[in-house]
Order: structure tokens, then C-alpha cells, then sequence
């Protein structure tokens, strides 16, 4: 809509200014010819015919820029019958000369060039024709001159005009690859904030569900075993909310303790495997190679895939141990979480699909796959930059 509104007045300021131009062009050749008749009631004076035919060839510039050949071929018919037939010279040939420059200006540079040597032509042969010449050699040159100056001009103008509408489509593009890239940069930073609220609320969330079944179920049996899954339940909901207070001040950047203090690292693993156990799952930890500082972005996605993993287990797997490996190698750091459940094709939801997203991401790879020990096997692969 905006294209066709910029045409639309685009097109209003061209017959505008085409409008002005003829009021101009017409006003010089009428007062020019007036002056030149002096004498109107000589018997060569310009006629009715005359004025009609001045008129024509002024109104036609009226509709130069949508017909630019048609209006210069008209005004030029009219120069040719108007200076042959009538004594009074008058500037009308400046009505040709406007619709030569509009043919050259709108892209017809042949044409205009074909216009200006068959007016040369024309001119020579009524010259080569005629008993006393009315155009001396100094004036074919000098009309030779200005033809090729009009056409000069108009092509210039032809050069301009193209070279700014290049500009403009540029900058046009240039504007819709900007607002594409605000778009897709936005679309990334919903999907970033989604799996970041999903990894911290759900892993919290999914303990405090198993916790606070086995205490409904030992309330009255073992209020003991009911207390410690309670209390279990407690600190998962603190921990849930910690994470929420944090991803949520990150993404605003209003905490900044907040972020600093709960990060997800590798760091903190043992803290996953610790509320994993209080679910009743056996978890160990073992890292192989040279623990070292890793990229931001890679420790918190190794971080965020072992939380995600280890609620898989506690919830679907129906495993009794689970077993995380953290291996730090050249260029890589790899994990890996093994359990002894029931192994099998997991059922693809957002929980695998994070996980793959957040490999995917850092140009890594997530495979998952049954163990022939029996239970499930999640292995990513993280590259780290280093040693390259």
C-alpha cells in the first residue's frame, strides 16, 4: 500500500510539474511570437491558424511525461509546418526543444538522436531548397549545438534519476533485511526465554511433584519419610523460585547479583545430583580429563541438558541409578547421563527438544539412543573453541 500511495504522488508532482512547464513554455512562445509580430495588420501577420497551431504544440506538453516520443514528434510536426508557412518566426521550435530533453530524460536516447539529425536534415534540405537562406552556417552550427546540448541534458538527467532510484531500492532493502533480522533476532530471544523458563521451572518442578506424592503416601505410615519429602518439597520451591528470580532479572537485567550468584554452571552439578537422590534416584557424577573454564554459553547449555536429562529420568525412565560423565576433551566437552530404567524410544517432547536446540545452537550434536546394558543413554557433544 505504501508503494502504490508513493506511486499514486509519484504521479500527482508529474502532471504537476508537466502543468507548470507548459504554462512556461506556453507564456515564452506567446509573448516571443507577439513580439515578433509587430505588425498584426500586415499581410504576412500570424492568422488563426498560427495560434491554433502554437497552441497545440504548448498544450501537448501537458501529457509529456506520459507520452514523451508522441509530444516531441507533435511539437516537431508543428515547428515543420509553422516556420515553412508563416513569416513570423516566434520561439515555438522551444516546445520541441522541451520535448526532445523529456525523450532523452526518459530513457529513448535513440530516438531523441534520430529526432535531432532528421531535424538537421529537414532544416538543410528547406536551407538547400530555398531562394534567399534564412539560416545562415553560423546558426546550423549553432542549432546543431543546442540539440545536442537538450539531449546532452536530458540523458544526464536520465543518469540521475536512475542512480537515486537505485539508492532508494537499496536503502528499501536494506530496510526490510533490518526489520527481517529484528524479527528473526526476536523469534530467537522467545525461543531462548521459553527454554530457559522451561530448564529452570521444570526440573524444581517435576521433584516437588515426586516429593509430595510419597509424602501424601507416608503421611500416616511414616511421618518421618512424609517430613524429609516435605521438606525435600521446600527446598525444591525455594530452588525453583531462585531460578525463576534469576532467568527472569537476567532477561530484564534489573538483578544483578541474582545472575551472577545462580547461573547455571557445571559448577553446580552436584547440586542436581543432590536433589535427584532426594527423589529416591541413586545419581553419580564422574569427569574425566582436565576440568577447565568453559564458554558462557556452552557451560550453561552442558548445565541446563543434564538438569533436563536427569528430570527425564526421575519422571519417565523408572531407573533406580543414573550415572552423569563429564568428560573435558581437546576441543570438546562431552556428557553423558546413563540409567538403568526401562530404556526404549523416548517419546520426543520439549524437554528433547530443548536439549537438541541448545546443542544445535553451539554447533554440537544430541543423540539418544537404548543401552545394551538396559536403560537409556543421552549424549551431547559441545565444542569449545579451544585448541583451534
Amino acid at each position: 500500500m505504501a508503494v502504490v500511495g508513493g506511486r499514486r504522488r509519484g504521479q500527482r508532482s508529474g502532471r504537476h510539474d508537466d502543468g507548470l512547464i507548459a504554462l512556461a513554455v506556453t507564456i515564452i512562445v506567446v509573448t516571443g511570437t507577439l513580439f515578433d509580430d509587430h505588425d498584426p495588420g500586415h499581410p504576412d501577420a500570424l492568422n488563426v491558424w498560427g495560434w491554433l497551431l502554437i497552441l497545440l504544440a504548448c498544450a501537448a506538453l501537458l501529457v509529456r511525461s506520459r507520452f514523451p516520443v508522441t509530444v516531441a514528434l507533435l511539437a516537431l510536426a508543428s515547428c515543420c509546418v509553422y516556420y515553412p508557412v508563416f513569416a513570423v518566426d516566434g520561439p515555438l521550435m522551444v516546445t520541441f526543444a522541451v520535448g526532445l530533453y523529456t525523450v532523452a530524460a526518459r530513457g529513448h536516447l535513440t530516438v531523441a538522436v534520430l529526432m535531432a539529425v532528421g531535424t538537421m536534415l529537414a532544416v538543410g534540405y528547406g536551407e538547400a531548397g530555398a531562394e534567399y537562406r534564412n539560416v545562415d552556417d553560423a546558426t546550423m552550427f549553432l542549432l546543431a549545438g543546442w540539440l545536442v546540448a537538450v539531449i546532452s541534458i536530458g540523458a544526464v538527467q536520465r543518469n540521475r534519476l536512475a542512480y537515486l532510484h537505485e539508492v532508494e531500492q537499496r536503502a528499501a532493502v536494506a530496510e526490510r533485511g533490518r526489520v527481517e533480522e529484528s524479527r528473526r533476532q526476536a523469534s530467537e530471544e522467545r525461543l531462548r526465554i521459553a527454554r530457559e523458563l522451561h530448564d529452570a521451572l521444570g526440573h524444581n518442578i517435576s521433584l516437588i511433584n515426586v516429593q509430595a506424592s510419597a509424602a501424601l503416601h507416608r503421611f500416616d505410615e511414616d511421618p518421618a519419610q512424609a517430613r524429609a519429602a516435605l521438606d525435600a518439597v521446600k527446598k525444591a520451591s525455594g530452588s525453583a523460585l531462585r531460578e525463576l528470580r534469576a532467568t527472569l532479572g537476567m532477561l530484564r537485567q534489573v538483578d544483578e547479583a541474582a545472575p551472577a550468584i545462580l547461573s547455571p554452571s557445571l559448577d553446580r552439578v552436584d547440586e542436581l545430583a543432590a536433589q535427584a537422590r532426594s527423589t529416591g534416584l541413586a545419581v553419580t557424577v564422574e569427569v574425566t580429563g582436565a576440568a577447565r573454564e568453559l564458554p558462557a554459553e556452552v557451560d550453561r547449555a552442558a548445565y541446563r541438558i543434564i538438569q533436563e536429562a536427569l528430570t527425564n529420568v526421575a519422571r519417565h525412565a523408572n531407573a533406580g541409578t543414573a550415572h552423569v560423565t563429564i568428560g573435558y576433551e581437546r576441543e570438546d566437552v562431552r556428557v553423558t547421563v546413563d540409567d538403568d530404567g526401562r530404556g526404549g524410544v523416548p517419546v520426543p517432547g520439549n524437554g528433547l527438544r530443548g536439549m537438541d536446540e541448545r546443542a544445535r545452537a553451539l554447533g554440537g550434536e544430541l543423540a539418544v539412543g537404548s543401552r545394551r546394558e538396559g536403560g537409556l543413554r543421552v549424549t551431547v557433544r559441545l565444542p569449545t573453541g579451544a585448541g583451534r
